[in-house]
C-alpha cells in the first residue's frame, strides 16, 4: 500500500505517531551496520576488479578514478565517515602551499567553492591568509559522496562502499593478491579482487598482504618497536556560541591530567597573547583570535561571512583545534624521545591507548578555552554527532559525553607504514626534482610522474638523526637542507610493492623516506596520488596485467585526460587550454623532444609564495619556456622521437625507419603516418575505419592512415579533409599522434 503524504491530514492522529516513531527507528538503527546492510541490498557481491581498503581522501579518489575507467570497485572504510584526514579527522584546512590544483582535487574544491559562493562565504579562512582553502568537514564529505555517486552513475560496473568494515585478511596465490576477507561487527565475508589498494590511515593492509614495508626507520622483517614516528592529533571542530555555550557542551569539571595540559596550552595561546604578524616561525603564545585564524573554517550556520584577513580574525566563528594538541607533543614519549613508537602502528591495543590519551588531551583544551580563557566556544553541534560514545571516550565522566560525541570520529595520523618498492624516494631526490628548470637547472622531472604537490619536509616529532633512515642518506639537517624549492612530483614506481602483485599503496603508505613522507602526507597530494592508484588499478584489471607491467605512459595518459597536470614545465605557446597540452606534458616528462627554450625561473621558498624575485620572473614570463608547438619536424627529429617513444611504451614490435640522406628535410603527415605504423608494429586496423580520409587508396600512405585512424591516433584531425598527407607535421601534431600511438591497444 502506498501512503500519499498529502492526505495524512485526513488520517487518525495515531498514524502521525506511528510514522514518527518508525522513521526515528530507521534513522537510529540504519547506520549501525550500514556497510553490510548495503551489501545485502546489492546481493552481497563476492567479486570486484578493485578493492580499496580505506575510504580516506586518497581511497575515495582511487575509487572515483577506477570507476570512471570502467572498473568495479568496493571501498572498505573502518569508520562511518569517508574522507579520512580531510573530513573524518577534521583537518579540512587544505595544505596546498604551492597551489597545485588539478584532477579530482581541483574538481573537489571547485564543488566546494560553488557551494560557498552561493552562500556568500569565503573558503580563504585559514593560515592567516585569504588565499587559502578551507571547508567544513560535513560539507566536504557531502561532495565526496556526490563525486562517488556521479562516478557510479557514469561507470559501467558497480561502485560500492562498506562503512564500519575493515580488511582483516588478504588472500594470495603465490605472490599475487587474489582477494580479501572483510570484518564488520564480528562477521566476516570473503571478496575476490584483481587489485587491492591499501589506502588505510596506518598502512594496515601491507602486513596482511605479506608486503615488505618500513615503519619509522626500520624495515621488515626487522621492525624495531621502539623506532619513532610522528605525533598524532585528535582534533576538534570548534565554534563560537554568541548566546553562551549550551549546558550540555560546557566543560565544568577538569579531567585527570589537566594541570599538565594547562601548562602546555599556556605556551601556545593566552588571553593577552601575541597577535600574529606574519613572522615565521610563529612566536607564541598567541592571542585567541590568532589561534582561530590559523585553522579557521567557513561557518554555514552563521549569517555573516569572513576570510583570513587580519581585520576579520575577530569575526571567525568556526575553527579546528590542531595546534598545541599533538600527542604526545612537547612532553615526548619517554627517555627524551619525541613522537610515538612504531609499536603504535603494530600493536592495536597500544594504538587504542594512545588514541584515547590524544582524545583526552584535546578535551583538556576545550576546558582550557572555556574556563581559563573565558571564551564561549565549544565543539560545534553541526558537524559530528555520534549516536554512541566513541571508543576513545569510554570511561569518561557523564558530563563529558555530549562533547565527546561531537568530536571527529578518527584521529589525524601523520605517518603510517610505508611499502617497500624497488625504489625509495628520498628528500634529496625530492629537492632535485623541485629544482627542475630553476636557476639554470636542467630537467629533473620524474619520467613516471603521476601527481604534483608542494610542501616542506615537515615532521611533528621524531626528527633527530637517530629517527631517520641513515642508509638512504637522510639526516636531521636534511629537513632544512633538502627542503623543496618549488612544486615536486610523485613517481608512479613508489606505489608498487617490491614483490607482491595485485597490491598498490596510496594515501601515506608509499615507498619513501620519513622526510619525504613529511611533504607527501598532506590532503591535496594524497588525493592526487589516490587518483593515480585508481587509474593504475583499473588499467591493470582491464588488461589482465600485474600493475608493475602496465606502462606508466598509459596511466599518465588516463590521468592527463582526467585533468591532472603532470609536468613541472610550463610553456607560453602551450597553455592548459591548448589541444596538445597533454601530449606536450608527456614529451616533457620523458625528454622525447627538447623545447626551443626552457623556462628559467628563479628558485623560491615554498613557504613564501609572495617572493618578489619570483613574482618579477612571472611578470617577465621567465617562468615559462617555448616548446615550438607550431614548428616543423625534420627526418632526424622523427627518427629520434620514435626511438625514444618505443622505449617509453615498452613495445617490442616494429622498427624505426632508417634515417634518409636528407635528415633536415621536413616530414609530411603521410610519411609520419607510415613511420608510426612501422615503429609500433601496427599490422591491421583494430576496428572499422570511422570515416574516409582525403587519401586515395592508391596513395602510399593509405594503408597506414586506415590503421592509425582505426586506433584513434588521427582523431586530432576533426574533419576527414583536414589530414592532407602532403602537409608537413608540426611538433605539436607529432607529440599528439605519438602519445596516442604509445598508449594504443
Amino acid at each position: 500500500m502506498t501512503i500519499d503524504p498529502r492526505s495524512l491530514h485526513l488520517r487518525a492522529p495515531f498514524i502521525y505517531f506511528f510514522l514518527l516513531v518508525f522513521s526515528a527507528a530507521l534513522l537510529f538503527f540504519a547506520p549501525l551496520n550500514i556497510g553490510f546492510a548495503e551489501a545485502a541490498d546489492r546481493g552481497a557481491r563476492a567479486e570486484y576488479d578493485v578493492v580499496v581498503a580505506g575510504g580516506g581522501i586518497g581511497g575515495v579518489a582511487a575509487a572515483i578514478q577506477a570507476a570512471r575507467l570502467g572498473a568495479s570497485v568496493l571501498v572498505v572504510e573502518p569508520s562511518d565517515w569517508i574522507g579520512g584526514q580531510a573530513t573524518a579527522a577534521g583537518v579540512s584546512t587544505m595544505d596546498d602551499m604551492s597551489r597545485q590544483r588539478s584532477g579530482v582535487y581541483l574538481e573537489f574544491i571547485t564543488r566546494l567553492k560553488n557551494y560557498y559562493d552561493l552562500r556568500g562565504k569565503s573558503m580563504g579562512t585559514c593560515y592567516w591568509d585569504p588565499r587559502s582553502v578551507a571547508f567544513e568537514p560535513s560539507i566536504g564529505q557531502k561532495f565526496l559522496y556526490e563525486m562517488l555517486d556521479d562516478a557510479k552513475r557514469t561507470g559501467k560496473k558497480p561502485l560500492d562502499i562498506e562503512l564500519n568494515s575493515f580488511v582483516s585478511r588478504v588472500s594470495r596465490d603465490k605472490n599475487r593478491v587474489t582477494g580479501v576477507t572483510l570484518t564488520s561487527s564480528g562477521r566476516t565475508r570473503d571478496i575476490k579482487c584483481r587489485v587491492l589498494i591499501d589506502a588505510t590511515e596506518y598502512g594496515d593492509v601491507l602486513p596482511l598482504a605479506g608486503a615488505e614495508y618500513r615503519a619509522g626507520n626500520s624495515v621488515t622483517p626487522f621492525i624495531k618497536a621502539d623506532a619513532m614516528i610522528q605525533d598524532i592529533t585528535w582534533t576538534a571542530v570548534l565554534r563560537r556560541y554568541p548566546g553562551g555555550v549550551p549546558q550540555h557542551l560546557r566543560a565544568v569539571t577538569p579531567l585527570p591530567g589537566y594541570e599538565e595540559a594547562r601548562r602546555n596550552y599556556e605556551s601556545y595561546v593566552i588571553t593577552r597573547g601575541i597577535i600574529f604578524k606574519g613572522n615565521y616561525p610563529v612566536p607564541t603564545p598567541v592571542d585567541f583570535a590568532s589561534h582561530n585564524a590559523y585553522r579557521g573554517l567557513p561557518n554555514s550556520s552563521a549569517p555573516w561571512s569572513y576570510d583570513a584577513s587580519p581585520e576579520n580574525w575577530k569575526y571567525i566563528s568556526k575553527t579546528v583545534a590542531n595546534w598545541g594538541n599533538d600527542y604526545p607533543g612537547k612532553s615526548g614519549w619517554e627517555n627524551g624521545h619525541t613522537g610515538l613508537p612504531v609499536l603504535y602502528l603494530e600493536d592495536k591495543s597500544l594504538r587504542a591507548k594512545v588514541e584515547k590519551e590524544a582524545f583526552i588531551k584535546t578535551l583538556h583544551f576545550i576546558y582550557y578555552i572555556q574556563n581559563e580563557l573565558g571564551e564561549d566556544w565549544s565543539v560545534t553541534d553541526d558537524e559530528y554527532d555520534a549516536r554512541e560514545l566513541p571508543e576513545a571516550a569510554r570511561g569518561l565522566p557523564f558530563e563529558w559525553h555530549e562533547i565527546a560525541k561531537r568530536m571527529p570520529p578518527i584521529p589525524y595520523v601523520r605517518e603510517s607504514r610505508r611499502v617497500l618498492s624497488e625504489y625509495t624516494l628520498t628528500s634529496e631526490e625530492l629537492l632535485r626534482n623541485s629544482l627542475s628548470y630553476r636557476d639554470g637547472q636542467t630537467r629533473h622531472e620524474f619520467e613516471d610522474a603521476i601527481a604534483i604537490g608542494g610542501y616542506i619536509l615537515d615532521l611533528h616529532g621524531a626528527d633527530k638523526d637517530s629517527d631517520v633512515e641513515a642508509e638512504t642518506g637522510e639526516r636531521a639537517v636534511s629537513a632544512a637542507r633538502n627542503r623543496p624549492r618549488g612544486p615536486f612530483q610523485v613517481p608512479l614506481r613508489i606505489l608498487i610493492p617490491k614483490e607482491i602483485d595485485g597490491l598498490l599503496a596510496a594515501e601515506k603508505n608509499l615507498s619513501m623516506t620519513r622526510l619525504s613522507a613529511g611533504a607527501i602526507r598532506l590532503q591535496p597530494i594524497c588525493m592526487m596520488v589516490g587518483q593515480a592508484a585508481g587509474a593504475l588499478a583499473a588499467l591493470s584489471a582491464a588488461e589482465g596485467l600485474a600493475p608493475r607491467d602496465v606502462p606508466a605512459v598509459k596511466v599518465q595518459r588516463a590521468l592527463l585526460e582526467a585533468g591532472v597536470v603532470l609536468s613541472l614545465c610550463k610553456y607560453s605557446d602551450v597553455p592548459p587550454e591548448h589541444p596538445f597540452f597533454n601530449a606536450v606534458q608527456l614529451f616533457n616528462l620523458y625528454g622525447i623532444m627538447d623545447p626551443l627554450s626552457p623556462p628559467h625561473a628563479p628558485s623560491y621558498n615554498i613557504s613564501d609564495l609572495d617572493d618578489p624575485v619570483l613574482a618579477m620572473a612571472v611578470i617577465r614570463g621567465a617562468d615559462k619556456g617555448v616548446f615550438g608547438v607550431d614548428e616543423l619536424i625534420t627526418q632526424e627529429d622523427m627518427v629520434m622521437i620514435l626511438t625514444k617513444a618505443r622505449v617509453v611504451s615498452k613495445t617490442a614490435k616494429g622498427e624505426v625507419p632508417a634515417l634518409t640522406d636528407k635528415p633536415d628535410r621536413f616530414v609530411t603527415r603521410g610519411v609520419f603516418a607510415r613511420a608510426l605504423v612501422s615503429a609500433f608494429g601496427f599490422q591491421t586496423a583494430s576496428a572499422p575505419v570511422r570515416r574516409p580520409f582525403d587519401v586515395p587508396d592508391e596513395h602510399p600512405s593509405a594503408p597506414s592512415v586506415k590503421i592509425l585512424d582505426s586506433k584513434g591516433i588521427l582523431s586530432l584531425y576533426k574533419n576527414s579533409n583536414d589530414f592532407r598527407p602532403g602537409r608537413p607535421v608540426t611538433r605539436g601534431e607529432a607529440a599528439e599522434m605519438l602519445m596516442r600511438a604509445m598508449t594504443a591497444d
